[in-house]
């Protein structure tokens, strides 16, 4: 009795191995290419693409993005368990969260640096009253409850300055507004101090498409208060924008203490922005408060972005920064308490 015949190499059925070389680099590039969009979109900040559309619009909403961004990490690395070769995906995606959570975060951590000892407070109100349509009472009444010293009110000019002014002498505050009855409210600022500042001296700048208004001298001393609104950038005015921003280093570098509240159209995500202040502090982002969003007022505070700031100069700093609503605007209001240098 033979043994059964055993199959020769020629007659061995060929064994194809898998592809999977071509899989894992099928892999990576989807990952890359996935990694690729949200960098641009999350950062475009760190290779100048931020100072153009639509880039300019977009990565004010950094933080919200950011989130999303994580999420998907999560996501993906649970689908990873289940589909091994997806796993290049949350990891790439992982790197660019990892950078946007470093350049967002710090701004939920209040500053280690000690306020300047023995100084005085300033508190310091910013309003934008959207085309003069808040209503004037109602922020007669906050400034009245707040007490601050100065007030920046964009988007305020003669006109709205007209409806306010009576409600606040009483109160003991006197304003002034940056353009004419002539003009319409949205192309102004007003600006409004406290009497118990003494005779405080005004300064009508038009070095920016919106005037601002500084006020120096009496109990301010060499302090210069700045109520500043800048162009938004919108695809037609992103130059202009930039413009605007531009200005206020003039300001923050000039080794001269100033304060610059207002409405800047920029949060701390726009490149422009940080390079121009350089030099002045954020209340926001010194008390830990940076994620607030000011704009607009229909949408939760965690969504909308921070484009209302007050700007400081070194020594100066910031102990409180809060936000309020205000009826008929779609901004909040922003009130914060600056300590000064001893004099």
């Amino acid at each position: 009795m033979s043994a059964p015949p055993r199959p020769d190499a020629e007659t061995q059925p060929i064994r194809r191995e898998r592809p999977r070389r071509r899989a894992g680099a099928f892999s990576w590039a989807f990952a890359l290419l996935l990694a690729s969009g949200a960098a641009l979109a999350v950062l475009p900040d760190l290779v100048g693409l931020d100072t153009r559309s639509p880039f300019a619009q977009v990565i004010a909403f950094r933080p919200l993005m950011v989130a999303a961004l994580v999420v998907l990490v999560a996501v993906g690395a649970v689908i990873s368990v289940f589909a091994r070769r997806f796993w290049p995906v949350p990891v790439a995606l992982a790197v660019v969260a990892a950078v946007g959570v470093a350049l967002v975060v710090p701004r939920t951590v209040p500053a280690t640096t000690a306020p300047s000892a023995g100084g005085p407070t300033l508190k310091v109100l910013a309003a934008n009253v959207y085309e003069g349509r808040a209503d004037a009472d109602s922020l007669a009444a906050l400034i009245d409850a707040e007490d601050p010293d100065v007030v920046s009110i964009p988007e305020s000019g003669a006109n709205y300055e007209s409806e306010l002014a009576p409600l606040l002498e009483p109160m003991g505050y006197r304003t002034a507004a940056s353009v004419g009855p002539w003009e319409r409210d949205v192309t102004g600022n007003t600006v409004v101090w406290a009497e118990r500042l003494g005779d405080v001296r005004t300064r009508i700048g038009e070095d920016t498409r919106f005037p601002y208004v500084e006020i120096t001298g009496g109990g301010l001393g060499e302090l210069r208060f700045v109520a500043f609104h800048s162009v938004a950038p919108v695809p037609r005015s992103v130059s202009t924008w930039r413009s605007d921003l531009s200005e206020v280093q003039k300001w923050c570098s000039s080794g001269a203490p100033a304060i610059i509240a207002g409405d800047f159209n920029a949060t701390l995500d726009h490149s422009v922005f940080r390079d121009t202040i350089a030099g002045c502090g954020d209340a926001a982002a010194q008390t830990g408060n940076g994620l607030a969003g000011t704009w607009p007022t229909w949408a939760p505070q965690w969504l909308g972005p921070q484009i209302d700031h007050v700007l400081a100069t070194a020594p100066i700093t910031a102990e409180s920064f809060e936000t309020r609503l205000v009826p008929g605007s779609d901004h909040r209001a922003i009130v914060a308490t600056l300590r000064l240098p001893a004099s």
